[in-house]
């Protein structure tokens, strides 16, 4: 991680292949997020460390993220843990200029690394979100995930207001796991994923999960089978999650629907390429899926 330390404020310092603003234009897909907002070409996100709730106004100029404390600079030990949020958050340490060398190569992908250039995976660095997330929008239309996210949030997580703005922390698990599926079928959660979520909440909070033990299987097969054992994860939660969460180059969501259509409108076909039409287009992403698969979801974007 490379960052100044400013006190009152912190400069992180990106690689050269970082571009805010395709960032910011990928967080400000849905009008209905809840955790971040963006207003005029800042961007707000709360963040909490060590039981303290930390306000971010985070901007960018010529590779340099300026992230200012709009209420109280935090102390030192909390200064660098924004800055280290912010770096996953990021994925500032991928290193694109493996994945663009191998794009020029690519029919499929080398337009796309030129359109997007700078972009990089938004990530979500708490595993217990990554995992909700993940749960709240299986077979659900993205407009009601959100939808539902937003509930969960206002109902669950913690705020903190400025100026007639409020701003959100997604719930933790230790309070989910406290819950009944009675009060998130109230929001309108299936009973299926209600229970999901809570039991992921309760074996996070008996420790039988974090985000280190599954960062110690390096192995994609192995991490992907732990995640596979957690009820309620199949394969494409998997895959997301270890593209999104535990930063998995090779990590490749194949049966997303927003990756079908991406392909569908790119190569102009009159219908959705099957899971082995697009093993085959895949054929020289390895090691390379999940950037790839996020770049075509930006595509649908335009």
């Amino acid at each position: 991680m490379n960052w100044i330390d400013h006190q009152s404020y912190i400069e992180i310092y990106t690689p050269e292949e970082f571009n805010f603003e395709e960032c910011l234009l990928f967080l400000s897909r849905s009008k209905q997020e809840i955790l971040h907002q963006i207003k005029d070409g800042y961007l707000y996100k709360l963040i909490k460390v060590n039981q303290e709730l930390i306000l971010c106004k985070i901007g960018c100029t010529q590779n340099i993220i300026l992230v200012n404390f709009p209420i109280t600079p935090p102390s030192k030990g909390i200064r660098e843990e924004v800055a280290s949020y912010i770096w996953e958050w990021f994925d500032l340490d991928t290193d694109l200029r493996v994945f663009y060398d191998a794009a020029k190569q690519d029919k499929i992908l080398q337009g796309f690394a030129q359109k997007y250039y700078g972009l990089r995976i938004m990530c979500i660095p708490g595993l217990f979100e990554a995992l909700s997330w993940a749960i709240i929008g299986q077979q659900i239309n993205l407009t009601f995930a959100y939808i539902l996210k937003k509930r969960f949030v206002e109902n669950f997580g913690e705020s903190l207001t400025l100026k007639g703005d409020t701003f959100w922390v997604f719930p933790n698990y230790e309070k989910i796991a406290t819950i009944s599926v009675e009060e998130l079928r109230e929001l309108q959660f299936s009973v299926r994923k209600a229970e999901y979520v809570i039991g992921i909440a309760k074996i996070m909070a008996n420790g039988e999960l974090t985000k280190d033990l599954l960062l110690g299987n390096q192995n994609y097969q192995q991490i992907q089978k732990s995640l596979m054992k957690i009820r309620g994860i199949g394969a494409w939660s998997a895959d997301y999650v270890m593209m999104k969460c535990l930063h998995h180059p090779s990590a490749f969501p194949i049966t997303d629907v927003g990756l079908h259509n991406a392909l569908k409108v790119h190569l102009g076909l009159g219908r959705k390429p099957t899971v082995e039409e697009i093993k085959e287009l895949s054929v020289n992403w390895g090691g390379l899926q999940a950037y790839a698969t996020f770049y075509l979801w930006r595509s649908l974007y335009e």
